[in-house]
């Protein structure tokens, strides 16, 4: 009997959770992780993340010279800076990995789902090209109102007839 880690052999590898190991609420992860690659891929989050190291590259410069409290040095070449925009790149690709992953998931998804609509769409339409097929043969075989005007002008005739033999007969 397997575990609740265990990766079952018998699941596809897409099903089985990696490493053993799934978080829970990794739907409410995966959306968080979504919102923050597509913040992280606009024009205002690189505006604003060249403001931060701006305004922060110009206090510890200034800071320097008139004697505040500086917390990342010129000299240095803004260590801290660094290992900041470091530690901030090193958790975005993940999260972009993720949401691509995620929205794979979804093309893979909306893929099958247009396939099986595809294969509905062509059943429905042999279906109907075979009932229009019936319906012509169907048709054919109809009498049709000349036909009919024909057969009823026949039959007027032919009782015609027998009234007239009927009156000679007379």
């Amino acid at each position: 009997m397997a575990r609740r880690n265990e990766p079952r052999l018998d699941a596809p590898k897409g099903i089985r959770p990696a490493f053993g190991f799934r978080p829970s609420g990794s739907d409410r992860f995966g959306r968080a992780t979504e919102a923050i690659a597509r913040g992280m891929g606009t024009p205002w989050f690189l505006i604003a993340l060249t403001l931060f190291c701006l305004i922060w590259m110009t206090y510890n410069a200034v800071a320097e010279n008139l004697g505040w409290v500086q917390f990342d040095s010129m000299a240095l070449g803004f260590t801290t800076l660094t290992l900041i925009l470091s530690l901030q790149a090193s958790y975005a690709a993940p999260l972009i990995l993720l949401a691509q992953n995620r929205q794979d998931d979804r093309d893979r998804v909306q893929i099958e789902q247009d396939r099986q609509r595809a294969e509905r769409n062509l059943a429905d339409t042999e279906y109907l090209a075979r009932e229009v097929v019936a319906l012509r043969l169907a048709v054919k075989e109809m009498a049709t109102k000349d036909f009919i005007r024909a057969e009823l002008r026949a039959l007027l005739e032919e009782l015609d007839k027998e009234k007239e033999t009927d009156e000679v007969s007379q």
